[in-house]
């Protein structure tokens, strides 16, 4: 049965908020956790932020509130009222808790702080992200970018950013501190595009063969996997032929090539990396 509209928007609202809360909380541990303890500036506006902390004492979170109006002021000209409410409820939360969160200092290690710091940044920002929303900083000004040039990721505008922030803290923090920034930096990133592309990745098969039919059939029965038959013709000989094109999973790979080598040997395969499937026997699109 079909959920009231009204349900379905309070159920949107509260799922969003909650969402934003999470990825507030998961972003702002990282702070206390690893980052101010030893010294880190993970690139963004809150590094800059951390930079001012390391040098003057000011409070990360505080600092970092005030860095963001200028960019919320563009942001709510470009995006809307939606997506900047949605945007300050993530900045406020993700400030307000680096530095009201009662959290010690996991470790002294720099390169361990580097490593879970930038799990917990990517995740957090990761999640912020999926609800159509930004905890401002850099990362806004990457979503800004990436509607403009959707052939870059979010992630990768993020390093490039990032990559200022992290040369102004060799300079006036320590060489490393940027040099660990620069590993915090590359694995937030890595979350970022994993959260915001989906954990659901796979991989494409193009089978050109003259054995098409009997190869569908087999992947159709073996494997449980869709198949589509696409129309061509072979340039030099002029005879129509069948490729197929199927989705299967990493784990499904190795089964799918033999199959293919015990049919047809000869047969020409194109095979590429997968980031999101969705559909049948993949993710729902309902859920995204």
């Amino acid at each position: 049965m079909k959920k009231p509209a009204g349900n379905q928007t309070l159920y949107n609202i509260i799922h969003t908020g909650l969402s934003i809360l999470v990825g507030a909380f998961i972003m702002a541990c990282a702070y206390p956790m690893f980052f101010v303890p030893c010294g880190i500036a993970p690139g963004g506006i809150t590094g800059i932020a951390a930079i001012i902390h390391h040098t003057a004492g000011y409070p990360v979170g505080i600092v970092t509130i005030l860095l963001n109006i200028p960019l919320f002021i563009l942001g709510w000209r470009r995006f809307g009222h939606g997506f900047v409410l949605r945007s300050l409820a993530a900045m406020f939360a993700s400030s307000a808790l680096i530095d009201l969160l009662p959290l010690p200092a996991l470790t002294e290690n720099i390169l361990i702080a580097a490593i879970f710091g930038g799990v917990l940044i990517g995740t957090g920002i990761g999640l912020t992200i999926r609800t159509g929303a930004s905890t401002g900083g850099t990362d806004m000004a990457a979503v800004m970018i990436h509607r403009r040039l959707p052939d870059f990721s979010v992630g990768r505008i993020l390093l490039t950013l990032d990559a200022v922030v992290i040369l102004a803290a060799g300079v006036l923090i320590s060489i490393e501190a940027a040099l660990t920034a620069l590993i915090t930096v590359f694995v937030s990133n890595l979350c970022i595009d994993r959260i915001v592309t989906g954990f659901n990745t796979a991989r494409a098969f193009l089978i050109i063969s003259r054995e098409s039919e009997t190869i569908s059939r087999a992947i159709l029965e073996q494997l449980d996997r869709g198949v589509t038959f696409l129309d061509g013709h072979g340039g030099y000989s002029g005879e129509p032929v069948k490729p197929i094109l199927s989705i299967v999973t990493r784990f499904q790979v190795s089964l799918l090539k033999s199959i293919i080598q015990s049919i047809d040997p000869q047969a020409f395969v194109i095979s590429t990396d997968v980031t999101e499937v969705l559909g049948e026997g993949f993710s729902s699109m309902s859920h995204r």
